[in-house]
């Protein structure tokens, strides 16, 4: 249930993102979560969240109900503080109640107007296209990345939404290699190519979007989920599991972690279920032919311009 990191520490497999979670129901969320099992849990200054969770956090090592060494604690350095990292990370782990964060990633590769540490709308013009900070370069925003390791702040940095590309040249300026790359990758957006060049240089891959986005991104970007494919629905049937659990194990077959986001209990508990089956090969080589090449979660629609392009 464990992968090892380039870092020296492990992380759980699965874990639980919390984006989209409103601040009234993450104490509940969390705390069942961690009674189903979950000890990941994924975040993001940009989620706007971090304080609640921080709250429910607290609490649950106040009550005994898990201990700070148990959890596996994610978050993310917002576009606008590239050139504050420092200030980013310790205002987050602020917020979260936290000493330490277990892996802190670059959430976008991309620098954008700095709006003040804390602050994650998006810093777009006058012409409502995102104001792109052309003065930092990514191997800056790493350095100072690295620099939170040493300070004891972190124990493990990553990048999130870097293509084979900017990974590539990540690695060849890093003096502490990203332990994760973050990226939206399902069945009908697998990013094989993407992926092997990640696992191949010993940086894990998380899957955020491993449901392929499923109601929230229908919601946000009118993008289709791979949750109502008539042959992953035939998987499920197969193997008497639900579609959601057939693409998760997937997932974990593929040896990338998964976060599937979810604030409905019966589906947290359905979700973390996926350890008492395998898929065949031939199921495996069934889901490979499924790539779509299909992106579900698009920024584009807030940033004014497609990052992806």
């Amino acid at each position: 249930m464990e992968i090892a990191l380039n870092s020296g520490f492990k992380m759980p497999v699965i874990g639980l993102g919390v984006w989209r979670m409103e601040g009234k129901d993450i104490k509940d969320l969390l705390f069942n979560a961690i009674k189903i099992g979950y000890r990941h849990f994924d975040c993001a200054a940009d989620y706007k969240n971090e304080a609640e969770v921080g709250e429910a956090l607290a609490e649950a090592f106040q009550t005994g109900l898990v201990k700070r060494e148990d959890l596996f604690i994610t978050t993310k350095l917002w576009n606008s503080d590239h050139g504050h990292v420092v200030e980013a990370c310790k205002d987050s782990l602020k917020e979260l109640q936290l000493d330490y964060l277990d892996l802190y990633l670059v959430h976008f590769p991309i620098a954008t107007r700095h709006t003040g540490v804390g602050a994650t709308a998006s810093a777009l013009g006058d012409d409502d296209v995102l104001d792109i900070d052309t003065t930092i370069p990514l191997e800056t925003t790493w350095h100072a990345m690295e620099d939170l390791v040493s300070m004891g702040l972190v124990r493990s940095i990553g990048i999130s939404n870097y293509d084979v590309f900017l990974t590539r040249d990540c690695l060849a300026y890093a003096k502490v290699k990203p332990a994760v790359n973050q990226i939206e990758t399902h069945p009908y957006f697998q990013r094989d190519s993407l992926v092997k060049f990640c696992q191949k240089h010993g940086i894990c891959v998380t899957a955020h979007t491993p449901l392929g986005g499923a109601v929230a991104n229908t919601e946000w970007f009118g993008s289709v989920s791979c949750l109502d494919d008539p042959v992953l629905k035939g998987l499920a049937e197969k193997y008497k599991k639900t579609v959601a659990q057939i693409v998760l194990r997937w997932g974990i077959q593929r040896n990338t972690v998964v976060i599937p986001k979810s604030s409905k209990l019966e589906r947290l508990e359905e979700n973390f279920h996926v350890f008492n089956f395998e898929l065949a090969k031939e199921d495996m080589d069934l889901i490979k032919t499924m790539d779509r090449k299909y992106r579900t979660n698009q920024p584009a629609k807030f940033w004014g311009m497609d990052l992806y392009a």
